[in-house]
């Protein structure tokens, strides 16, 4: 009697068997093909090449730590922190966390669902209820007890567990599995843009604070020669060897002079706090941490540039853009997969009585096992519509792949042609430095030989610090391009 209900179940198992073999069939849908980007083929056939950027360009991958290359180590520190409170790194970080922990629900899927039930009811049948409706043609006469005995309250105890399993026979639950990876693959691009956005950004508001206490320190300083110049103006007026027009223009350029200092404060101001938001600090609180900043003297790092076939692999949204296309492409097929029958696998096995000294014996088990089928027949064309919907997703996701390589190399020659401008005038306002360096020599020595006054000595040391101001805003904006090529070409590693 034991191998009875093995016996009886035999058809459900050949059943079971035929479906798990079935199992095998490949997914539905379109697979995935990654797109390859146009590119150029190498950096001395791009318009914003060597040439234009009077600097070699290595293929050497740029450095993963990039902004280590400034050699700036209040940079490095500001970044350090940025990387342990910044709230975009922070929400970037718990997106990622939440698409692995989706893509870890998705591949439940692919196994049994198993759960434990027990329970103790108090019952009582209704006397006209329909399981007492055949006793009027089974038992007419003797109708009244035995209503009486069926409809007597009773409690029933049951315990046991279920199982279902969904064979996957059209890869519904592998399409599903599949958009969760490339789900999880676009929230790591996020972060990684997120990342090196954070990173170009502080680098960006740290290098526009050093430019513009740099230009504070040089206009402070002309800003004194231009008041020495005015005393000796008025000095010479009151001696009458000139007008007072001179005087007036002496006031007007030093009043111009004055003018200037307060929108270079304000944009120090707003290049702190600016930095202190990425890093997730109120304002003031980075006051000590950025009261000095680096050396602007410092030499310029190599231009490091890798080669353009990796730009791909290395910027996020490329990678991100892709992973979406792959989502939507999956999407397909789970889609086309609710077009074909359901086909699930089930078991239960447990224990029944209404006699509480008679539950948990052998004589009180119920058990079942077989497959169950579900097929759509009509729906008045949903499931296609879904299916024709998550094709015109899947082209919208094409079109926007190749709208952000399209993109992506429009900001590389933007960085790349800026970059490169920038670094023709830094050396054509170097050589303007080292000139007016030498005009400031020459008045001081005709000066002091008695040829001329004091005046053309004043000239020449503000048109000198004029020279620096503007070295000192070409040098940090060259900076700043550099960080923009950085981040164009998605950063180093």
């Amino acid at each position: 009697m034991a191998c009875d209900p093995i016996r009886r179940s035999r058809p459900f198992l050949q059943a079971a068997v035929l479906a798990l073999l079935l199992g095998g069939c490949a997914a539905v849908g379109p697979d995935f093909t990654a797109p390859t980007p146009a590119q150029p083929a190498d950096w001395n056939s791009w318009r914003g090449g060597p040439e234009d950027l009077r600097d070699p360009v290595s293929t050497a991958p740029p450095p993963e730590r990039w902004w280590e290359t400034f050699q700036d180590a209040r940079l490095d520190a500001l970044l350090v922190r940025a990387r342990e409170a910044s709230p975009d790194l922070r929400t970037a970080a718990l997106r990622f966390a939440q698409s692995r922990l989706m893509r870890q629900t998705v591949a439940a899927q692919r196994g049994p669902d198993v759960g434990l039930s027990a329970g103790v009811s108090r019952q009582r049948q209704s006397e006209y209820g329909a399981g007492t409706r055949l006793l009027d043609a089974i038992a007419p006469n003797n109708r009244e007890q035995l209503v009486s005995a069926l409809s007597d309250p009773f409690t029933l105890y049951q315990a046991g567990f279920d199982a279902s399993w969904e064979l996957d026979l059209w890869g519904r639950v592998a399409r599903s599995v599949e958009a969760a990876d490339a789900d999880v693959a676009a929230s790591a691009a996020a972060l990684a843009q997120a990342r090196l956005s954070v990173a170009s950004e502080i680098a960006r508001n740290y290098f526009e604070l050093r430019g513009t206490r740099s230009q504070l320190r040089w206009l402070q300083e002309d800003i004194a020669a231009a008041r020495e110049s005015l005393d000796i103006l008025r000095a010479r007026r009151d001696g009458g060897q000139i007008d007072a027009l001179d005087v007036s223009r002496q006031q007007a350029l030093l009043a111009d002079l004055n003018g200037r200092l307060a929108p270079l404060r304000a944009q120090e101001a707003a290049a702190a706090n600016r930095i202190g938001l990425l890093v997730g600090q109120p304002p003031g609180a980075l006051r000590d941490v950025l009261s000095e900043t680096g050396d602007a003297d410092t030499a310029m790092p190599d231009l490091e540039l890798g080669l353009p076939s990796q730009v791909a692999l290395r910027r996020p949204d490329i990678r991100a853009a892709e992973a979406r296309l792959h989502a939507a492409t999956a999407d397909i097929g789970i889609a086309t997969a609710d077009l074909y029958p359901r086909i699930v696998l089930g078991a239960s096995f447990g224990y029944e009585s209404f006699k509480d000294g008679k539950f948990g014996e052998w004589g009180s088990r119920r058990w079942s096992v077989g497959p169950s089928l579900s097929l759509p027949l009509f729906d008045q064309g949903r499931r296609r519509t879904t299916v024709a919907l998550r094709e015109l997703a899947q082209q919208e996701a094409a079109v926007s792949y190749q709208q952000t390589v399209l993109r992506a190399w429009q900001e590389i020659d933007d960085a790349l042609t800026g970059y490169g401008a920038e670094r023709r005038r830094n050396l054509e306002l170097q050589r303007k430095l080292r000139a007016s360096g030498d005009a400031l020599d020459l008045a001081r020595a005709r000066h002091a030989g008695g040829m001329t006054d004091f005046l053309p000595e004043l000239d020449a040391r503000r048109t000198l610090l004029q020279a620096r101001r503007d070295l000192a805003q070409s040098d940090s904006q060259l900076r700043i391009g550099l960080v923009a090529v950085y981040k164009a070409i998605g950063g180093g590693g």
